[in-house]
Formats: structure tokens, sequence, C-alpha cells
């Protein structure tokens, strides 16, 4: 599988970036950061978008790591493990054959560590920034651009 060619994750936290727009952290109580809470999260996520892309992410795996691993990091010229929140891994839906069926599943990656790091920092709130990473991986699996994948997010959750 190769990985997505434009990962999520954020090289300077200290600059506005493409996340200006998800929200900030509120007075709510803190949410549980568990890798087994943010599968939970992530599937969440993943059962909020329409129809016709969720019925198309059946064979997707969700995965929370600690951080990526140097394989993964290369693959994507990145160096810092601190700055890869998300990666899918996989070959997008329009690149796929029949001769890609003995193919191992597509993997969406989140990274707690990294993740945890940028919500401390950037104040967002901790469901917007993991909704915000699921829908840019999955944005992958369908060869989104990235104003497709920001207009996805900012859909109301079906």
């Amino acid at each position: 599988m190769k990985p997505a060619k434009a990962p999520c994750g954020s090289t300077d936290l200290g600059e506005a970036d493409e996340r200006d727009h998800i929200g900030t952290m509120s007075d709510a109580p803190l949410p549980e950061q568990t890798a087994k809470a943010m599968e939970i999260e992530a599937a969440r996520v993943l059962e909020t978008l329409p129809a016709q892309l969720r019925d198309q992410l059946h064979d997707i795996v969700v995965q929370v790591e600690e951080f990526a691993t140097a394989e993964q990091l290369a693959a994507v010229d990145m160096t810092s493990r601190w700055h890869l929140t998300g990666l899918y891994e996989g070959n997008p839906l329009a690149e796929r054959s029949v001769w890609n069926a003995t193919e191992m599943p597509a993997i969406i990656s989140l990274f707690r560590q990294p993740l945890l790091r940028e919500w401390r920092e950037t104040g967002v709130e901790w469901s917007d920034l993991i909704r915000h990473v699921v829908i840019h991986e999955a944005g992958h699996h369908f060869g989104f651009s990235d104003e497709e994948m920001h207009a996805l997010e900012q859909q109301e959750p079906s």
C-alpha cells in the first residue's frame, strides 16, 4: 500500500493554518483521550458522513498509534514524529482495479501523541480535531482535493 501524498499534520503549530476553521475549546469537561476512545470517536465520525461515501468505507481499517513509524514519516517526507497527526495508507478508489483484490485493506492511522499536542497547543475542540483528521484521511480514499475535504468537513453530520 502506498501512503497518501498529503498527510494530515502541521509543521508549525504556532502559525495559522488550514485548521483555522476548527472550533476552539469550551468549558466542557475534558474528553477521554485513550487510544480506544479515539478509535470510537473516529468510527463515529465515519458514521456521520453522507451515505454515498460511508458505503464505500466499509473496508477501511482505523487504527490509533502513539506516533508514526520511521517508515511512515519517510514515505511522506517528514522527519519529526510530532508533526504527523494522521495518515491514509492504501490505494484511492479511483486507482483500484480487479487486480488489487488481494491487497490488504486501506488504513487510516491516527497518531495519538501528536494529536494531543496539537489539541493542547491550538485549543480546538477534541472531537473537532479528530473529525478534521479523519475526514482529511478518508478524503484521500476518495481522491478528494483539500477543498473537497474542507467542504465535507463543513457539512452537518448526518
